[in-house]
């Protein structure tokens, strides 16, 4: 039995990055051996097992034949016979397709080592073309990789298999897995960029690729430099679905949301993704006018993003809207917000018939907002001003946020 550290270990080692977890090749093994020294079987569609002191993984060298389509449709065939070579070949990318054995030989068959050097992202062999979650993998790692080319044949063939209908196959788990993976890389937009060139992105979410652009592109690099958490870079990546909606009209603004809930529904993001997405989407017009809101506008903001109930996803949506559109008034956004949730609002619903407390509410909302901005030294509009702007058709200042 021969054991080797394979893939991304060799390759951030030799790039001289942190190395976080090690995967190794056992060769010339069976599951009962392995078993029998300890090892735990977790693999459900190949032999992977859990060192029984490391915890790190283990799985027996294996060849993978085609038998149908998506990332599933394959045959895998595991025995004591299978060469580390035969592993590595039915790896993604040269640069994670080597080895080091028990000594520290670097075991290089497909010239990873040489790509690494010349900064190329290049597929193994014509096996790469069987999978699509690979046309995911090549887009990740060139947002991780930067620097790097990817090959041209490379991109042909990740091209050939969109246009063969391959990537019609691919699980919305897995491109979630991918996505989401990449969104937190140092370059997000490059991995957008090469599912756009492949076609890829047009199969997976098409109201995107509809609407996507450099200053998009800017933008999602933007959160990543700001180190924001997945479901800003989410929400940041999906803004654009809003572009043209006017934001005093609550339908166009509707429909903005839902079409970034229709993505997020279909790429199985999860709730806080999904939900942000959309009160992105969704808010960001008005947001972008946040200067010029008046108190009812505020206030009818901050009800609708729940931030009363829900402070720290209203500033995700705020870091968001900041990162798009860079809006030192979204800082009135937040001061409404305070303003509200220092109300005592079991207070109030004592304070009156049951009937009236909903509108009692919204206007102890209304003073305490009106006050906050006149200690902040803001001139607010008199009450009169305030309600007849916020019912008026077409008003900006108002913002139309009903």
């Amino acid at each position: 039995m021969r054991v080797y550290c394979v893939g991304g270990a060799v390759r951030d080692e030799l790039l001289g990055l942190p190395v976080r977890d090690r995967d190794w090749v056992v060769v010339g093994a069976t599951p009962a051996v392995l078993e029998g020294r300890g090892f735990q079987p977790v693999g459900r569609d190949f032999p992977v097992f859990l060192h029984p002191e490391t915890r790190e993984e283990y799985a027996l060298a294996r060849t993978e034949r085609k038998s149908g389509r998506g990332y599933r449709g394959f045959v895998v065939h595991f025995s004591p016979d299978v060469t580390l070579e035969d592993d590595l070949r039915r790896r993604d990318l040269t640069i994670n397709a080597m080895a080091r054995d028990a000594d520290g030989t670097l075991i290089d068959p497909w010239n990873g080592l040489r790509d690494l050097r010349d900064r190329v992202l290049r597929h193994v062999s014509e096996a790469f073309g069987e999978d699509p979650v690979r046309i995911l993998r090549v887009a990740r790692f060139a947002a991780r990789f930067h620097d790097f080319s990817i090959a041209a044949e490379t991109r042909a063939l990740m091209r050939a298999m969109v246009e063969h209908g391959e990537a019609d196959h691919l699980v919305p788990e897995r491109v979630w897995q991918e996505l989401s993976r990449g969104l937190m890389e140092t370059h997000p937009s490059r991995m957008i960029a090469v599912l756009r060139e492949c076609g890829a992105l047009d199969r997976i979410a098409p109201e995107l690729d509809a609407v996507w652009n450099d200053a998009m592109a800017g933008t999602l690099d933007a959160a990543a430099e700001a180190g924001a958490p997945l479901p800003v870079r989410f929400a940041v990546l999906l803004h654009g679905v809003a572009a043209g909606v006017d934001p005093g009209h609550p339908g166009q603004r509707r429909d903005a949301g839902a079409r970034a809930d229709a993505i997020a529904e279909r790429l199985r993001a999860p709730t806080d993704c999904r939900d942000l997405a959309r009160l992105v989407a969704g808010e960001l017009p008005v947001l972008e006018l946040a200067g010029v809101l008046d108190v009812e506008g505020l206030v009818r903001l901050v009800e609708r993003i729940d931030g009363l109930r829900r402070p720290e996803r209203m500033e995700q949506v705020l870091q968001a809207c900041e990162i798009v559109h860079a809006n030192p008034a979204l800082d009135r956004v937040r001061l409404a917000a305070d303003a509200m949730r220092a109300l005592d609002a079991g207070a109030i619903a004592k304070a009156g018939p049951p009937a009236t407390i909903r509108d009692r509410l919204h206007a102890a909302r209304v003073d305490a907002v009106e006050q906050a901005l006149l200690r902040a030294g803001e001139p607010a509009p008199s009450r009169a001003a305030t309600a007849g702007s916020s019912t008026s058709a077409g008003s900006t200042s108002a913002g139309r946020t009903d």
